[in-house]
């Protein structure tokens, strides 16, 4: 249970609490360090699948956490984002975002209950999504003021638009491989 992969799982999930002090901690370029520690937890959810495929170290447990700490770190900066910008263009998408997740992995479970865990698996449209997503995020938590990096916020905005798309887009791919379940229930 404590491999590699699942260690840096569970850094992840340690990172939280990190973001948010660097987020909210008035420092001096705090918006930077709380973006740095979101990107590294974007680099440890990329290296820890790959470690558990590469390593051959996949574990129910690590089955378990890893979409557990991907959804809490994704939510959390997402909540924070539409917290501190106040307005509809950022909290609609934080909305759709953060509900398909939660409708997703209800749908997985359900799923799985059935035995029919692998009609809903991760697809690559949901990985796209991630990483769209995680990029987003990164731009939109820094905001950086600096010429040379002035561009980092509105591919942010641009990004989180994408993402959203996807999300929905991925959502109704899941729908589709699920439903003849669903609606036989």
């Amino acid at each position: 249970m404590w491999n590699i992969p699942n260690l840096l799982t569970l850094f992840r999930l340690l990172l939280i609490p990190v973001f948010i002090f660097c987020f909210y901690s008035g420092l001096e370029h705090a918006r930077f360090w709380s973006a740095l520690v979101f990107c590294l937890a974007a680099v440890t959810d990329a290296l820890d699948g790959y470690l558990a495929r590469r390593l051959q170290q996949s574990t129910p447990f690590g089955a378990f956490l890893d979409p557990v700490a991907d959804k809490v770190m994704v939510a959390t900066a997402l909540v924070l984002i539409a917290a501190d910008i106040h307005n509809l263009w950022a909290v609609v998408p934080a909305i759709i975002i953060i509900s398909r997740e939660i409708f997703i992995s209800a749908l997985r479970e359900w799923m799985a209950g059935l035995g029919k865990r692998a009609n809903v698996a991760v697809s690559n449209l949901g990985k796209y999504k991630t990483i769209a997503q995680m990029l987003a995020l990164i731009g939109l938590i820094w905001q950086p003021q600096l010429p040379l990096f002035a561009w980092f916020t509105p591919a942010g905005w641009i990004l989180l638009y994408i993402a959203t798309i996807l999300t929905v887009w991925s959502m109704y791919e899941y729908l589709r491989a699920a439903w003849a379940d669903l609606a036989a229930n």
